[in-house]
C-alpha cells in the first residue's frame, strides 16, 4: 500500500509524474528496510535506458521537430484542403486527413494536439464553424497520432514486452483506418443537423501544386513505414535516416529551415527526449519495487480469476485500462501494465502485437477522457474552453473510437 499511498500523495502536490514514481520507489525501498534494494537502486535507474529500441525515440522526436520547423506541418494542411471537394463540413474533412498525415510524423497526442489546434482552430472559427466543435474535431484528430507508425508508445512496448517494433508499426495501420473512417462518420452525421459551411472548389491547377509541394514531406513517413516493414532498417536506423532527410528537406528543399535554427531545435528535442527516458526510468524503478513486493502477480492472479476466456480477459482489460489512462500519463502506464499483463495475455494465448495495440490504444484514449485526460486539459488550455465543454463535444468521436477498441480487442484477425 505504500507506494499507492506515496504515488497518490505526490500527484495531489503537484509533483511531476517522473519524480513522483521515482520518489515512490525510494520511499517502499526505505520503508522496507532492505539495504540490498537501496544499493541495487542506482544499477536498475541506469539500466532501464539500457536498451537499443529505445534509441529510436529521441531520434522519432527529432523527426518530429525537424518536420515542424521545415514546414511540413503546413504543406500536409494544405494538401488535405486540396483533397476535399466543395462539400458541407469540409474544414472538418481538413483537420482529419491533416491529423492522418500528421500522425505519422509526430507520434504523440499531445503534440499533435499542440500543432493543429494552432493550426487549424482558428481557420475553421473565421469559416464559420463553432469553436467547441473546432476543437473537438482537432482533439479527436489527436487520438490517431499513437495509433499510425511511427509511435512512441509501440516503441515503448516493442522493448518492454520484447516484440518487434516493425510488426507493431504496420499492424497500427489497419486501427489507424478504422478509426479515421468512424471519425469520418461522425463528422457527416453532425454535418446534416448542424449547418457546417462548405469548402471552396479549388481548381485542377491549385490541387496540383498543392499535391506537388507536400510531396518530399509526405514520403518521410511512407518510407519510414516500407523501410522497417521490408526488413531494410530496423526502427532505430529509420528515425535516424527519416531525421536526416527531414533536416536535408527543411533547409535545401523547403528552404524554411536556417542553419541558426539548428542549435535551438536540437536543444528541443533533447530536453523532449531527456523529459521521457527519465520518465522510462522512473517507471521503471516501480516496476522493480513492484515486482519484489509481489503486486503484479496478485493483480494478475485476481484478474485471470475473474476471466474466463480470452474475449473476457481483453473486455476487463479494457475497463482496467480505460481507467488507468485517465489518471495517468500514457508512457508510466504502459510500463507499469506491460509487465503484468503480457504474462497474462500469453496464458490465453493472445498474441502479444494484438495486446500492444489494445494496451496502446486504450491508454491514449484515456488522454482525452474525463475527468483528468492530460490532452483534454491541453485542448482547453489551448483554445480557452473549459475542460467541459472540450469533452461535450468530444463524446460522439471518443464512442466511436471506443466501438473501434471492441472491434479489434474481439477480432484480432483484422489486424
Amino acid at each position: 500500500m505504500i507506494p499507492s499511498f506515496s504515488l497518490v500523495g505526490l500527484f495531489l502536490l503537484g509533483v511531476p509524474i517522473s519524480v513522483a514514481l521515482a520518489l515512490t520507489a525510494v520511499a517502499y525501498i526505505v520503508a522496507s528496510g532492505d539495504a540490498v534494494l537501496l544499493d541495487s537502486l542506482p544499477q536498475q535507474l541506469v539500466s532501464a535506458l539500457d536498451s537499443y529500441g529505445l534509441l529510436a525515440l529521441p531520434l522519432f522526436i527529432l523527426l518530429g521537430e525537424a518536420m515542424a520547423a521545415g514546414g511540413a506541418g503546413r504543406r500536409l494542411v494544405a494538401l488535405a484542403s486540396s483533397m476535399v471537394g466543395p462539400v458541407r463540413g469540409g474544414l472538418a474533412y481538413v483537420s482529419l486527413i491533416a491529423n492522418v498525415m500528421l500522425a505519422a510524423i509526430l507520434g504523440s497526442t499531445v503534440a499533435q494536439l499542440t500543432v493543429m489546434t494552432r493550426m487549424v482552430v482558428p481557420e475553421m472559427e473565421k469559416a464559420g464553424y463553432p469553436r467547441q466543435d473546432a476543437v473537438a474535431i482537432t482533439a479527436a484528430g489527436a487520438m490517431l497520432a499513437p495509433v499510425f507508425p511511427p509511435s512512441m508508445m509501440f516503441i515503448l512496448y516493442g522493448v518492454i514486452a520484447q516484440v518487434p517494433i516493425g510488426d507493431l508499426f504496420v499492424a497500427g495501420l489497419v486501427p489507424g483506418v478504422l478509426m479515421a473512417l468512424s471519425f469520418f462518420a461522425v463528422i457527416a452525421l453532425k454535418a446534416r443537423r448542424v449547418p457546417y459551411p462548405r469548402t471552396a472548389p479549388l481548381a485542377a491547377e491549385a490541387r496540383r501544386q498543392a499535391l506537388i509541394a507536400a510531396l518530399p514531406s509526405a514520403a518521410i513517413p511512407v518510407f519510414i513505414v516500407l523501410a522497417i516493414a521490408t526488413g531494410l532498417a530496423t526502427p532505430t536506423e529509420a528515425g535516424g535516416l527519416a531525421a536526416i532527410l527531414a533536416l536535408v528537406l527543411g533547409l535545401f528543399v523547403h528552404r524554411e529551415m536556417r542553419w541558426r535554427d539548428l542549435g535551438p531545435m536540437f536543444t528541443r528535442a533533447a530536453m523532449s527526449s531527456a523529459v521521457v527516458l527519465f520518465l522510462v526510468a522512473a517507471a521503471q524503478l516501480v516496476g522493480w519495487v513492484l515486482a519484489y513486493a509481489n503486486l503484479p502477480a496478485q493483480i494478475g492472479a485476481m484478474l485471470a480469476q475473474a476471466a474466463g476466456s480470452p474475449v473476457t480477459f481483453m473486455l476487463l482489460l479494457n475497463v482496467i485500462l480505460i481507467v488507468i489512462g485517465t489518471f495517468l500519463e500514457p508512457i508510466p502506464a504502459l510500463l507499469l501494465v506491460v509487465p503484468v499483463t503480457a504474462p497474462l495475455a500469453a496464458q490465453y494465448g493472445i498474441d502479444p502485437v494484438h495486446l500492444g495495440l489494445v494496451i496502446s490504444i486504450n491508454l491514449s484514449l484515456g488522454l482525452l477522457t474525463p475527468p483528468v485526460g492530460a490532452a483534454l486539459f491541453a485542448a482547453a488550455s489551448l483554445s480557452g474552453l473549459s475542460p467541459g465543454r472540450v469533452a461535450q463535444g468530444l463524446m460522439p468521436y471518443l464512442a466511436a473510437a471506443f466501438a473501434v477498441l471492441i472491434v479489434i480487442s474481439i477480432w484480432p484477425f483484422l489486424l
